[in-house]
This record gives C-alpha cells, structure tokens and sequence, in this order.
C-alpha cells in the first residue's frame, strides 16, 4: 500500500455493541484456515455486537476453500458482488455470476471455487441457527437480476427485492432497497430486529442513532436493536444496499 497521501484520517464509526460504519479503505486482510488465494475481511463478527459474522472475500484465480466449510448449527449465504465462480453446497454447484446468491441451511457443507482468470468478489455470511419445532429451512439459490421490485410501504421511489422465503423454517431474510434520488424511509425506523447493511452503489445520508452519516458503495454498517435508523437517497443516481433481517422468531426470556 505504501506510504499515505496526506493526514491519516478515518470514516470508519465504532460504537460496540451499539453500531458501526466500516466502510471499505480502512479494512485489513484477515487469514481464514481453509481459504485458499482469497483476500478476506472480516466485517462483522460478535466481538462488534452483531450475532452474525460476515466476510468479503476476494477469491482470486483458482482459489477458495480447500475443503468445505461445514459448522455444527451454523446457517450460511454467499452473495456475488463481481466476477464469477462456483459455490458447492451438499455437493451440489451453483454457479455465481454479479447478483447471484446461495443460502445454505444449517450444518450444510459449503465449498468455493474460482476457476476464471479474473478475481471473483463475494459477501459471505454466518449465523447460528435458531430452530422452531415442525419447520426446517433450506437451499436457495437465485440471482438478484431475475427478483422482481415491488414498492416500499407504498412509495414508488423505493424499490424492495425479497431474496430469501418468508417461510417460518427461515430465522433470517435478505433484501435490497433502492432509493431513487430524493427517496428516504417512511419514518425513522426503531425496532428489535439487527441489520447489517452493504452498500452496493450510489450514496445518500443514513441516520444511525442520533447521526446523519454520508455512505458510498462498499460501506458496511451495521446496528443492533432498538437503534433508530433512516436513510435519504442523494446524488444523481440511485442507491442500494443488500441487508440482513433476523425474523420468525420470539423473544427469548
């Protein structure tokens, strides 16, 4: 990297166990047993606050894992950002291309390959599954490209893709929102669920607590419950970002 181009400075927002702002220039690499050429970032992780963990990896020509990642109770989703490659789930290949996604239920074997000559650039996300008696959760596999929008809570400026099924097998769902320039929330949103959210173009303004925060692509935010949140789209052309949602379950006491 070299030496810096002025003042060291950092966008970055840490309030553990609150909320955070990592966004991309401050990251470092992380080395994961079993991934194999891949530049990885640990983004999330319960140190933070979340009780999921979340990666981007850059897996680079011919690399990936170098036997399935496979944890007791654990539940994962791969999501591509760029490039193509394979993801094995129970031996079975899906091949990822930009938009492209695999949830794997839990305890479910899960292998990554690239095999083209270019860098293939993935979300990966980890979570400890809650199960609820008589349901069971399992594979999706799809691409963002084929989801149609729908209007968020009425407004047309706001666009919503629903990634995963609302079925009560599933204790967590993805979505994308789009906001077209001048698009916001409805209301400030406060509720019990977490999200951590990645941002996948444009930029806007995000209310995390009592903060306006400027957000650009690759920015990862991330906030536990009860944290007030909103967003403003800005700039000339749309802004969207992938989150995460727990739901389909009770509180536990």
């Amino acid at each position: 990297m070299g030496y810096p181009n002025g003042p060291l400075s950092t966008r970055a927002i840490v309030k553990h166990g609150r909320y955070a702002l990592i966004p991309p220039e401050g990251r470092v690499k992380n080395v994961i047993p079993n991934l194999e050429n891949c530049n990885t970032s640990i983004i999330a992780s319960p140190e933070l606050g979340p009780k999921f963990a979340m990666y981007t990896i850059e897996v680079l020509p011919n690399g990936g894992t170098g036997n399935d990642f496979k944890e007791d109770g654990i539940e994962t989703f791969v999501y591509c950002l760029g490039g193509v490659g394979t993801v094995n789930v129970e031996g079975k290949a899906y091949e990822l291309t930009e938009g492209g996604f695999v949830f794997a239920p839990v305890s479910c074997g899960v292998g990554l390959k690239n095999t083209s000559d270019q860098p293939w650039k993935l979300l990966l996300y980890k979570q400890r599954y809650r199960p609820l008696a008589g349901y069971e959760a399992r594979v999706v596999a799809g691409n963002l490209n084929d989801i149609p929008d729908e209007a968020y809570d009425g407004m047309e400026n706001v666009r919503i893709k629903n990634i995963l099924p609302t079925e009560l097998g599933f204790d967590v769902n993805f979505h994308t929102l789009s906001f077209y320039p001048g698009g916001c929330h409805p209301f400030v949103e406060t509720h019990v669920q977490e999200h951590g959210l990645y941002f996948l173009e444009g930029e806007g303004v995000y209310l995390i607590d009592d903060k306006w925060i400027p957000v650009k692509p690759e920015d990862f935010i991330w906030f536990g419950p009860y944290v007030p949140q909103a967003y403003y789209g800005a700039g000339r052309t749309p802004s969207t970002y992938i989150y995460t949602k727990d739901c389909n379950r009770d509180i536990e006491l």
